[in-house]
């Protein structure tokens, strides 16, 4: 592995340390009993304080400096005097230790007083301090030109979701995003849990993955000797549970669906399943209403939120319209009548794209998902589903070619799906082998007849609602996030390229120049946000590697080229 000139400077630095007998990476307990945001808010002049956290900033000045410490709750200052420290004739810890052998990116432990600056900062004066990480990567942080002009900033999407680790130091608001992330959670479990529901588990390895139309990740174990897949949905055991004689249980779970990725889709994400026995879908309407607005309302102080530069109600009642009045409204065809050949030519019409493995479960949701769905912004319950789009669902009460069914759109993502729960074991190994032809067909998101589910439902399973909500989403919509990455610390990636050993950045600015036969060098750095000390930096490590060339041509212009 090869190192930048300020990792070699910071390797030196760690020996160095190790020389002078200080433990870079100690063992033992630090004793902390602060943190930033509680020190300014409970501030008290002279208060005896220990805290930790990594250095983001130092002004040395001479015998005295001011540093930036951030620790899980933020910044406080800290004012390091050298006399202060080392009260002795030896000054080695301040001048030689502090000055000369820290970093920023360093996390230190510091045992000080409280005090206020002349220009009215809450500062803690440090008596004593301890090195307990030596950083040997320097930190992305952003540099700020006299006209304000912001340079090196961690901001480029790629590098932000492999490194979080760094995103989360040097991005401040990615923390906040994350911290809501838990508290919308557990303001959802608190409303459940306050109902008397009952928050189970069930298995992510599965013999036979059900509960939902999609294609599963699968593997092998081997004690066994048979194949096992990865959960794309909990239904089908939640459901065993109120045939066991639950009356209400719920499971947050991680999903995974081997299907494509977008702004809304991870192949793993984090869903909510709930079934309440002797219930019905109007029911679940209604109770998600009440959670989504209590939770917007604890979380934001009122039932509104501002999303992608709209803002959006959630107070209740939402809105609710069946799918083929939605599909009518939207595309101004009537569907509910037409047979799978129809909705063939439909979807021709309006340029969607379609397979011969799809159903007609599967076109009319392609109807609705490429020409409706974007377009509905406010809270609306989408009800009334075909039977085709709904295997598990009980038939509806009024039309049995309908389904008791509904899917909750917001800004033009799905964000729950709930039904009225098909009980009926003759009628779901039906739904069960209309779904196998469909296998048959070729379609690899059908369902697999899952016999013991069958059994279960013969032993009598009481009128159930259940539902599932997309936690990531709805996440997504409280923070103002556009993009399911940003809500998940660790998103899926493609691995990095190995092959050469240089960083994102460089690699970005060879991507520029490898299919060119010479660049202007201002028109190159034109197309980077780089401050002048890194862009520098950036090309005498690309020289070094002998992966460009620097001319000057005769009109003396400097010219960058491929090596």
């Amino acid at each position: 592995m090869k190192l930048s000139e300020q990792e070699k400077i910071r390797r030196d630095k760690l020996a160095e340390l190790i020389k002078l007998g200080i433990n870079p990476y100690p063992a033992n307990l630090y004793p902390v009993d602060h943190l930033s945001e509680d020190i300014k808010t409970k501030f008290s002049e002279n208060k005896k304080v220990v805290i930790a956290g990594r250095i983001m900033s130092r002004r040395i000045q001479g015998n005295a400096s001011f540093a930036e410490i951030l620790d899980s709750q933020g910044k406080i200052q800290v004012y390091f005097n050298r006399d202060e420290i080392c009260q002795g004739e030896n000054k080695e810890k301040y001048n030689i230790i502090y000055k000369k052998l820290l970093d920023i990116g360093d996390i230190i432990g510091i045992e000080g007083e409280l005090f206020t600056t002349k220009v009215g900062e809450k500062t803690v004066l440090v008596k004593d301090f301890t090195l307990l990480n030596k950083s040997l990567r320097p930190l992305p942080l952003p540099k700020e030109d006299s006209d304000g002009k912001t340079y090196d900033q961690f901001s480029d999407t790629e590098q932000r979701y492999r490194q979080r680790y760094v995103d989360l130091i040097v991005n401040p608001d990615v923390k906040k995003t994350f911290i809501k992330r838990t508290k919308i959670i557990n303001l959802i479990r608190d409303f459940l849990n306050n109902k008397g529901y009952l928050e189970v588990e069930t298995p992510i390895l599965q013999t036979i993955p059900g509960g939902a139309n999609a294609r599963p990740f699968i593997t092998h174990h081997n004690t066994l000797d048979i194949p096992l897949y990865l959960r794309i949905a909990d239904e089908l055991f939640l459901k065993r549970l109120i045939v066991g004689g639950f009356d209400a249980v719920y499971e947050f779970s991680r999903d995974f669906r081997n299907e494509g990725m977008d702004k809304n889709h991870n192949p793993e994400f984090t869903i909510l399943e709930l079934y309440v026995a002797y219930k019905d879908y109007f029911w679940m309407m209604e109770l998600t209403e009440s959670l989504i607005e209590k939770v917007c309302i604890e979380l934001n102080g009122d039932s509104s939120i501002n999303f992608d530069s709209k803002k959006i109600s959630l107070k209740k009642p939402f809105k609710r319209i069946s799918i083929y009045d939605a599909i009518k409204k939207y595309t101004g065809y009537d569907i509910s009548s037409m047979d799978e050949n129809e909705l063939r030519d439909i979807c021709k019409k309006m340029d969607i794209e379609i397979s011969d493995q799809m159903g007609e479960g599967k076109l009319i949701d392609a109807i609705f998902s490429n020409k409706c769905e974007k377009e509905i912004i406010n809270p609306t319950f989408i009800i009334d589903y075909p039977k085709s789009m709904s295997p598990l669902t009980k038939e509806h009460r009024e039309n049995s070619n309908l389904t008791e069914r509904f899917e909750l759109i917001i800004n033009g993502m799905e964000i729950a799906n709930a039904y009225s729960e098909l009980n009926d074991p003759i009628d779901q190994l039906s739904r069960f082998e209309e779904q196998l032809k469909l296998s048959e067909k070729g379609d690899e998101e059908a369902m697999f007849i899952d016999k013991d589910f069958i059994r279960s439902l013969e032993y009598g399973m009481p009128p159930t609602s259940g539902i599932g909500i997309g936690i990531d989403r709805l996440i997504m919509l409280m923070t103002n996030n556009t993009s399911i990455q940003e809500v998940l610390f660790f998103p899926q990636m493609k691995p990095e390229n190995t092959s050469k050993d240089i960083s994102d950045e460089l690699s970005k600015i060879l991507d520029v120049i490898k299919n060119k036969e010479e660049l202007n060098i201002n028109d190159l750095k034109s197309k980077f946000n780089f401050s002048n000390k890194k862009w520098d930096k950036s090309l005498k490590e690309l020289r070094e590697k002998g992966l460009i060339t620097i001319i000057k041509d005769n009109k003396n212009q400097i010219l960058v080229k491929p090596s």
